[in-house]
């Protein structure tokens, strides 16, 4: 039985404002290889980045893979460990009985997380952390490009 690709991914979301122009960046590394990801939205907040840059590298995955996904956002780890099976159970309102905020994202990443045998782990942003530093600059370099009308 062929063992399953292992993938390391580093995710990260910007927003300037929130909400306000943001951008994602996911930095994918596998066997000595790397691919950067990156894209932008015009009005959006840093938390539906952050969700969107997590939703975009494992959807770049060909086939089951070993995923050790880092994220400096509590929100996204938090989400998938702690709160998402809570939100599905209660007919997507939290614990406050109120509607779950970025659900759309939401329902996507929780279609993706099955597909893959992931790792959650969190690491301090902005600590020098190089695979957080990467996806960070490419958050920020996907939110220059949009300004500059550049893809």
């Amino acid at each position: 039985m062929a063992r399953q690709k292992m993938v390391t991914i580093y995710t990260d979301g910007a927003c300037r404002g929130n909400p306000g122009p943001g951008g994602w960046g996911a930095v994918l590394m596998s066997g000595g290889h790397e691919k950067s990801l990156l894209g932008a939205e015009a009005l959006t907040t840093n938390n539906r980045m952050e969700l969107k840059a997590a939703i975009e590298a494992l959807s770049a995955l060909k086939g089951r893979c070993d995923v050790s996904l880092f994220t400096d956002s509590e929100y996204l780890r938090r989400g998938v460990l702690e709160w998402l099976e809570g939100w599905k159970k209660r007919g997507w309102r939290n614990a406050a009985k109120k509607p779950v905020k970025n659900r759309d994202l939401w329902e996507q990443l929780d279609a993706l997380l099955t597909a893959h045998d992931i790792e959650w782990h969190w690491v301090k942003g902005h600590s020098g952390d190089p695979g957080n530093e990467r996806a960070d600059q490419l958050a920020n370099q996907a939110i220059d490009n949009m300004a500059e009308g550049t893809p």
